[in-house]
């Protein structure tokens, strides 16, 4: 599909429908941000999204736009169930609920230094991370079926966590429409070994500090302050929500003729939100998010408590949050409230002050939006807005501009130690060649990427945070 942008405001640019679009593309992003290198099919997957049954209003994409499998990771799209709208797999991705957890020391930067080489060299054969087996919380399929049902509830239960930690969760700490009985078992085999674990590639494990504040207002009810220590943890549903997507995606695409649905690119295979085959999708979906929940609880709890012993302070959560997601929302469309299937990938929900599903604390600020950036750069503390067009929704980190091959290819083992070194951080990769994958030069400008949010009232600014060490897959 020939995809022609049209320049709506500096920061925002438009593709009209042409057949067989049925609403236009909106990507929220300057033209320095645009995805436009030869070959790059980002904003043909935006068109491509358009198309979809039932969608309504747009198909958007976020200011970290970049290629991904069906939908551009950094997508929206909303379908309106009554009418049809589908529920399509690669609107989630692979790697089911993904998402950031931020959780706040009491130390500041100065007063953590002299334990950072400790913490580091106790967390670095700790936390399990990188392609092989490795986890935290072994457990049998029973105890599996627990995860999959319970999420971080069940993990707090268990003593790992506090009951605090499921009031800054996102859902409470569990998705309550969660089937296990329609995750198959080559899942469940890769995810019973994987409980409490952050895989490879772009997952991390950092301890951060607040470098600045812009609303000090809003960073006083999530808990941060100029200098202030974080932890910031980057994981999701590990093999599991992997092999959910493949079985899912196989499934939907062996009966879209039997639903009379036609789509672009058969990695948008989906089916109708209220079929047999969509229900079962989002069941399955929502018994992985809950599996990445109690994943982030587990890694959470495990560095509170070497916090614990090595600093003698403990970290309270700030919030955890998905950008990997779909989910059942009532909005208002066209003046009429409809139920309407949400997906975001490679998007943060980001709900704004008053929202009735925010906890009573952060009612008045609104939701905390957290967006990482990759080793050496920045991380950003931002809040959800009112006036947001893309359905509550907001970045979710730098955004990829280079291959994995290009960024080993540009950046070699002793360039990227050097970088390391300079920027001050200590990097504890599982194998320092594919660390060179993630080097910062491989990622969109992460300040670029907020300044776009801000200007398209995605989101607003609450925080930046800086890394001292990195844990990385």
């Amino acid at each position: 599909m020939n995809v022609h942008l049209v320049e709506e405001t500096p920061w925002r640019h438009r593709i009209d429908p042409v057949d067989p679009m049925r609403v236009p593309g909106v990507v929220f992003a300057p033209h320095e941000l645009l995805p436009l290198d030869p070959g790059d099919k980002a904003l043909e997957q935006v068109a491509n999204v358009a198309a979809l049954p039932g969608i309504v209003r747009a198909s958007y994409a976020m200011p970290d736009i970049h290629w991904g499998y069906g939908f551009p990771i950094g997508g929206v799209a909303a379908t309106d169930v009554a009418a049809g709208g589908v529920v399509s797999p690669g609107g989630v991705g692979f790697d089911i609920c993904c998402g950031v957890r931020l959780l706040a020391s009491p130390l500041d930067r100065r007063g953590l230094l002299p334990h950072l080489p400790a913490l580091m060299d106790r967390l670095d054969p700790l936390i399990p991370r990188g392609l092989g087996r490795g986890a935290l919380w072994r457990m049998g399929r029973s105890q599996l079926h627990e995860v999959l049902r319970g999420g971080a509830r069940y993990a707090v239960e268990r003593g790992h966590g506090v009951a605090r930690d499921l009031e800054r969760c996102e859902d409470g700490g569990a998705v309550t429409d969660a089937d296990d009985r329609q995750v198959g078992d080559r899942a469940l085999e890769r995810g019973a070994a994987q409980v409490g674990s952050l895989g490879s590639a772009n997952h991390f494990l950092e301890i951060q500090t607040v470098d600045r504040v812009y609303d000090e207002r809003c960073a006083e009810a999530f808990g941060l302050r100029p200098g202030q220590v974080c932890v910031m943890i980057h994981c999701g549903s590990r093999g599991l929500g992997h092999q959910i997507c493949t079985d899912h995606v196989r499934l939907m695409d062996a009966v879209m003729h039997r639903h009379r649905i036609t789509v672009p690119d058969r990695q948008l295979a989906c089916a109708p939100v209220e079929s047999a085959e969509g229900r079962a999708y989002l069941g399955a979906m929502a018994a992985a998010a809950n599996y990445a929940r109690a994943n982030r609880q587990l890694l959470a709890d495990e560095t509170r408590h070497v916090f614990e012993e090595l600093t003698g302070t403990g970290l309270d959560l700030v919030y955890d949050v998905s950008h990997n997601l779909a989910k059942l929302e009532r909005r208002t469309v066209d003046g009429e409230e409809r139920l309407l299937c949400v997906h975001r990938k490679g998007a943060t929900r980001a709900l704004p002050p008053g929202h009735p599903d925010l906890p009573a604390d952060l009612a008045p600020v609104g939701q905390p939006v957290l967006v990482p950036g990759t080793m050496g750069t920045a991380s950003y503390v931002l809040t959800g807005t009112d006036g947001n067009l893309a359905f509550d929704s907001c970045c979710h980190g730098a955004g990829r501009v280079w291959s994995r091959h290009r960024a080993q290819r540009e950046c070699d083992v002793p360039r990227l130690r050097t970088e390391m070194t300079r920027a001050g951080v200590a990097l504890r990769p599982t194998s320092w060649r594919s660390a060179t994958e993630e080097v910062p030069q491989a990622y969109k400008d992460v300040d670029a990427v907020v300044t776009a949010s801000t200007e398209n009232r995605l989101g607003r600014p609450v925080a930046r945070l800086v890394p001292l060490g990195v844990l990385k897959g």
